[in-house]
Formats: C-alpha cells, sequence, structure tokens
C-alpha cells in the first residue's frame, strides 16, 4: 500500500499539484436479517479501492477507482489533477490548508470478539429466538431483526509527510414488533429505531443489548399501542429518553454546526444553518446543556485515530453551558478562521470525496437519575424512540414523532399514550432543558445522508434523558 501510496503522491507532484493525499481502503460488510422466523437477507459484500485528492492551480480535484495497480495510479491521480485545473477557471480564491498536518502511525479500533470469527449459525440463531419471542405475543403481525458487522481496513498518505493506517470494525443489531389492528400499525423497536444499534465493536456489543430478553417487552407495547389514547395537543413538561435525545443532538446541533454548512458550501442536500459566525457565543441552550464532539469516545461510530485529512482524533466543546462556542472544521473551513482543523471529515468509502461529518456528538450527563427525575416532575410525558423527524433547511424549527409516550402524573408514570409528537425551535428548545440524567449511552447512527452524491455516514451520538419544560406536544 505504501508503494501505491507513494507512486500517487509523486505523480501528483510531478504534474504540478500543490498538495496531494491518497486513502485506499479494503471493506468488507455482512448482513443479515430475519423476519416471521425466516431468513430474509444474508449478504456479504467486499470492496476496494482508492480515491487521490490534489490542490493544483489553487483548487481541488479528486478521481477515484477499484482498480488498484501502479498504471491505474498513474491514470486516476493524472486525472484528478486535471480536474482541479479545470475547476480552478472558476474558482473564487486559492483553497488554504493552513499549517501542514504530517501524522504517522496505526490504529485499531477496540473489540473483543472479532464479528467475522462467530460462526453464521450463531449469529442467525441468536435473531431468530428474539423473533420467535415477539411471535409469542397475540397480535404480533410482523416480527424484524436484523444484524451487521463491518471492517475497514484504511491507508493515508499525504505530500506534506502523513503516513497513517486504520483497522476499524462496527457490529450492530436490531429488533422490531410491528403490530396491526382497526386501520393502524403501531411498532416498538429495540435498543433503537433506524433497524439496528451499532458501534466500534466486536460480537459482544450484541451480546450485551439482550435482544431475546426484551423481545416480548417491546412487543406487548407495540400491541398494546393499537388501543392507547392519541396524544393531545397541550404544552407540557416532557422527559425524553436517551434514545430520542441521541436523533435531537444529530439533528439540531449536530448538522447546525457543520462549518461548510454554515460557509454556504453545502446547501442543496439538507440546507445550511442558523449557527452562523456571528452566533459564536449565542446562549444555545441552558446552562444544563453541554455539547462535545469527540472522535476518541470508545465504541461511537464516530471514533477513529485519524479522518480522512490526516488529522487526529480530537474533543472539541461545541456547546459549553449553554453557550455555543465552536463548529466541526476541515483543514479548509478552519483556515478561513485562523484555526486548525477538529478532525471531521470523513468519506463514507474510497470512492467519495471527503467532507465534514459528524464524529461523536455528545450531550454530556447530568446529575440525576431517570427515576428521580420523573418522580420530581408532577404532570408532563416521557417520550421513548424516534419515530420521525422533520427540520428545516436552516436546522432550526423542527418536528419530532416517538414510537410511544407515557403519561407522568403526581411524578410517576401513568397510561401509555401513542403516536406522540412535539416541536419547537432549537434554540428555545435547548433553553427549555433543565435537568439532565447521568444514566448515559453512547448510540449508534448509520444512515447520516449529506452531499450530493450522497453519502451515507456512520456517526456516534452520546446522550442520557432530559427534561424539557412548556414543550408543544400532539402537535398534527
Amino acid at each position: 500500500m505504501r508503494d501505491f501510496a507513494r507512486r500517487a503522491l509523486d505523480v501528483a507532484q510531478l504534474r504540478g499539484a500543490t498538495y496531494a493525499d491518497i486513502r485506499i481502503e479494503d471493506r468488507r460488510v455482512e448482513s443479515i436479517s430475519v423476519k416471521n422466523g425466516m431468513v430474509e437477507a444474508l449478504a456479504t459484500e467486499e470492496s476496494q479501492g482508492f480515491g487521490v485528492r490534489v490542490i493544483a492551480d489553487g483548487a481541488w480535484g479528486f478521481a477515484a477507482s477499484a482498480l488498484l495497480s501502479g498504471p491505474e495510479i498513474d491514470r486516476v491521480t493524472a486525472m484528478a489533477v486535471d480536474i482541479a485545473r479545470a475547476s480552478a477557471l472558476a474558482k473564487r480564491a486559492d483553497v488554504n490548508l493552513g499549517v501542514a498536518i504530517v501524522s504517522r502511525g496505526a490504529y485499531c479500533s477496540q473489540y473483543e470478539r472479532d464479528p467475522f470469527a462467530v460462526p453464521l449459525e450463531e449469529k442467525i440463531g441468536l435473531l431468530l429466538r428474539a423473533d420467535a419471542e415477539m411471535r409469542r405475543i397475540e397480535g404480533v403481525a410482523v416480527a424484524e431483526g436484523s444484524l451487521e458487522c463491518s471492517r475497514s481496513l484504511k491507508s493515508f498518505a499525504s505530500t506534506e509527510g502523513s503516513d497513517v493506517e486504520q483497522e476499524i470494525v462496527e457490529t450492530g443489531a436490531g429488533i422490531v414488533a410491528m403490530a396491526v389492528g382497526d386501520g393502524e400499525v403501531q411498532q416498538r423497536s429495540y435498543p433503537n429505531s433506524f433497524g439496528r444499534h451499532q458501534g466500534t465493536a466486536g460480537w459482544e456489543f450484541v451480546e450485551r443489548m439482550g435482544l431475546v430478553e426484551n423481545a416480548a417487552r417491546i412487543a406487548e407495547e407495540a400491541v398494546a399501542l393499537l388501543s392507547a389514547p392519541q396524544c393531545a395537543p397541550d404544552v407540557t413538561t416532557v422527559i425524553i429518553d436517551a434514545t430520542q435525545m441521541a436523533l435531537q443532538v444529530h439533528e439540531s446541533c449536530g448538522h447546525a454546526v457543520e462549518l461548510d454548512r454554515v460557509l454556504g458550501m453545502e446547501a442543496a442536500y439538507a440546507g445550511t444553518s442558523f449557527l452562523t459566525p456571528d452566533k459564536v457565543g449565542l446562549q444555545y441552550g441552558s446552562q444544563h446543556v453541554s455539547i462535545v464532539a469527540d472522535a476518541t469516545a470508545p465504541h461511537g461510530l464516530g471514533t477513529f485515530g485519524w479522518d480522512d485529512e490526516g488529522v487526529p482524533a480530537a474533543s472539541t466543546p461545541l456547546v459549553q453551558n449553554g453557550r455555543f462556542v465552536d463548529y466541526l472544521s476541515s483543514r479548509e473551513t478552519a483556515s478561513q478562521f485562523g484555526k486548525q482543523s477538529n478532525g471531521a471529515v470523513r468519506a463514507q468509502d474510497w470512492s467519495c470525496l471527503p467532507i465534514i461529518r459528524m464524529t461523536n456528538i455528545n450531550l454530556l450527563p447530568g446529575q440525576w437519575s431517570l427515576d428521580d427525575l420523573i418522580a420530581d416532575t408532577d404532570r408532563g410525558l416521557f417520550l421513548s424512540t424516534n419515530r420521525s423527524w422533520s427540520i428545516d433547511d436552516k436546522r432550526l424549527n423542527f418536528q419530532f414523532g416517538t414510537e410511544i409516550a407515557w403519561e407522568i402524573v403526581g411524578g410517576k408514570l401513568g397510561r401509555m399514550v401513542k403516536n406522540p409528537t412535539y416541536g419547537a425551535i432549537t434554540p428555545e428548545f435547548w433553553n427549555s432543558c433543565d435537568a439532565v440524567c447521568r444514566e448515559w449511552t453512547m448510540w449508534g447512527v448509520v444512515n447520516c445522508g449529506k452531499g450530493q452524491p450522497s453519502q451515507a455516514m456512520h456517526v456516534g451520538h452520546g446522550a442520557a434523558a432530559a427534561r424539557f419544560r412548556n414543550l408543544r406536544v400532539g402537535i398534527a
């Protein structure tokens, strides 16, 4: 791999590039899904290739190929330089990467049991046992389970002298029970929605989920939701569970602090951001709200040794005790503010141009236990597990729905409520937070979309349940 990398960098410089880097990636993914007692899908995908970025005449060029050979390295690198020169004809200013970054070394994500060494029968057997437990509950129409494991071997080198290698292993799984009756469908997911919960870990990550142990409970809740009362329109106190808080942080903070959105470099796919540079120091939330971007957090899907520009993983405060203080940046965007990148650039795979992506965007834990927080709440709703999301293209006005809610009456959980929704304006929402719990979990989101052509990235969100006052619920 080093020989290929040196060849690409030499070709780029000989053709006049002032900067070049190359990413070589070998990726394997295994996925399994079951439905109503049958194996529905079983697939293994393997992909290998490389992507070359260059700066020539002050502009970017990028090209990639799945054929890893010397002549192809030459051809693709030359193409990247030609693309850069063509792009320079329309540039507004020269690309500035700031101070050179020289990273060297190797990184391997933490895992105990290699998921690819686990027998296929063991993986399928676990999903089928959970499936059987869900279908044991009368009224369940559909029971589903899924599992995925992946291994990425990545090499990165640049003309500045960076030379790093990384191995990142991910494992995840999840189950869903669906009940149908009287023209409606209700579902419950575990441990999270979006199909599965995933982390940079091995098979032990799935074993600790307790899929079989929780299958009957979520099936019973799905059936019970069919006859539960509708969430009524109201303005009330709301406690949001950790799984939904992960989605809340993702949509209303994580995307909003991506500096390419702020600068208008990313707009077509999912909008820009209300957190423009003049908003640094804004009272984004209450004193209970502190959010960090931490690419060093154990088992997060945004955890790595170096990003795809060779910048070392870091932990960066985004919101400190309610004050908005920083962005997710690339080398190019950070240099516009006289700063260094905080390592937030990644690509979906070797074929894609790296762009600013979330790492692990974490709401820091507070002091409350969830039981005590419920006991401290006289009236309100406890919301759990995302079902739907909608947010405007500036990440400002949002409306989310969850799979389930329970009324809180006199400090205790009461009757179940179906189709709960809530909405707010982002700063007003976070400023209404008066408590965050200490039971904190790193959640994995596997479907974060951004860019054109679209890239789906895996990102992490550490979160705990939190309480919000005077929130609108039951929004149609």
